[in-house]
């Protein structure tokens, strides 16, 4: 690279070409634009002036609550996880057009102002649990978007390593390193309800209760048809009995034990010959009462013999379900795209970046990814036309949100010059067509 001159810089492969540094004009992340014309269209970010609580005082505030909160929700969806790059994103012409007019005309927010957003004034007071209840908002008004009428809760939990002294952040034996284990739980349509960081060593379900029950009765209330799905981590008489009471069909997987091997014995056993290609697998069902339980539940189980395996594996699920036992399998294994949201949320956003020293800070920061994640799905699923609509959420950062663009500023409007690489003009329209369709519920 040859020397700067005038602002300008020159490659030695070609003296023709000549590299500039323009960050108040060019944008890599031009894409963010249609997400935000969906927030706008279905006003999401804005409702935070409703939950959020400002207790800054003085004359000289420049960035409102809703734009901070933008900022902090929008970088993390293009892929920015610390405030330490708020420095350069506040000059960024895509992200000021997307926080509000004040950043459009001016700048956005600093990693000072950022910084302080994120680790004081949204860990002070009642903040924490409104940016929850903000969370469920937007759940609630994409449920009257998409006309919900019965809802799948998947519960599951997962690891957050961390590689510092942060607060309550412990070893796990089971994951087999230092982090923190939150609990999440999921609709059937992706969207991320709620979410609980916990300390590293504690079990997988521990705290199911307070996190889930509300939840439960939430959806209840509203008329709504729930039903429940987790892994043997939460095979746990609490919640069978809350979910019977509540009237919530549940299947939950449940771990093998001798009693449950004797029912099985003479289902499982080698069939005559050897499995070809396919595996043999045989369904069947029958009452069963662990000593912790207060009654007999059904048990399915789904017994596969493969090729080459001399054992066969075999699953059990505990439900409440009166369908045929191939009906209870195929709903419990669903389960599995729970799995995968949780890894899109690791590897698109890197929401297990929580390297706060305090466990409040590193929650809240938690919740601020949960809204980035929830935002890019609520994209993803209503906004995306035909042919791209099976996009992940890493696909949507690289191939829509990672659009090069150069912002013109005219006399009386902007106007925003994206690259055409990945996004042809025809995919735009379709998606800035869907968005004009939706038909978002008041409140």
């Amino acid at each position: 690279m040859g020397e700067s001159k005038n602002g300008c810089f020159s490659v030695e492969f070609n003296k023709k070409i000549r590299v500039s540094f323009k960050g108040a004009q060019v944008t890599s992340d031009g894409g963010l634009l249609a997400i935000r014309e969906l927030d706008e269209k279905l006003g999401l970010t804005k409702m935070a002036a409703e939950y959020l609580k400002d207790n800054r005082h003085g004359k000289n505030i420049q960035h409102e609550m809703i734009g901070l909160l933008r900022q902090s929700v929008y970088s993390r969806l293009g892929g920015y996880e610390d405030t330490n790059d708020a420095e350069g994103l506040r000059k960024d012409p895509g992200m000021r057009a997307i926080i509000g007019e004040r950043a459009l005309e001016k700048a956005g927010a600093g990693e000072t102002t950022i910084g302080r957003f994120e680790k004081e004034i949204l860990v002070e007071g009642t903040n924490p649990g409104k940016l929850d209840e903000l969370t469920l908002k937007w759940i609630e008004k994409m449920d009257a978007v998409r006309g919900i009428k019965e809802i799948v809760l998947d519960i599951d939990s997962s690891e957050s390593p961390v590689y510092g002294k942060q607060e309550s952040s412990s070893y796990n034996g089971h994951f087999g390193l230092k982090c923190y284990h939150p609990l999440f739980v999921f609709n059937q349509h992706g969207d991320c309800l709620k979410a609980k960081l916990r300390p590293g060593n504690v079990h997988s379900a521990d705290g199911w209760k307070e996190f889930l029950d509300p939840l439960l009765r939430h959806y209840i209330e509203k008329g709504i048809i729930v039903k429940v799905r987790g892994d043997a981590a939460f095979a746990l008489p609490g919640l069978f009995e809350l979910c019977e009471e509540l009237g919530v069909d549940y299947a939950i997987r449940i771990k093998e034990n001798n009693k449950l091997a004797e029912k099985v014995e003479e289902y499982a056993k080698r069939p005559v010959g050897r499995p070809g290609k396919k595996p043999v697998i045989k369904y069947l069902s029958f009452q069963y009462r662990a000593e912790s339980w207060d009654h007999e539940r059904r048990i399915v189980v789904k017994i596969e013999h493969h090729k080459g395996e001399l054992f066969p594996r075999i699953g059990y699920i505990v439900t409440s379900f009166r369908w045929d036992n191939r009906a209870v399998v195929k709903f419990y294994n669903k389960r599995g795209t729970c799995e995968q949201w949780i890894k899109e949320g690791k590897y698109a956003l890197n929401w297990t970046k929580l390297s706060c020293q305090g466990f409040e800070e590193n929650e809240v920061r938690l919740r601020l990814f949960i809204l980035a994640y929830n935002l890019g799905n609520i994209f993803r699923t209503l906004a995306l036309p035909e042919g791209i609509r099976d996009w992940s959420l890493r696909t949507i950062q690289l191939k829509l949100i990672k659009i090069g663009g150069r912002l013109i500023r005219h006399a009386r409007y902007y106007h925003m010059l994206l690259a055409e690489v990945s996004i042809k003009e025809w995919i735009w329209h379709g998606i800035m067509n869907k968005i004009s369709q939706l038909c978002p519920a008041p409140g």
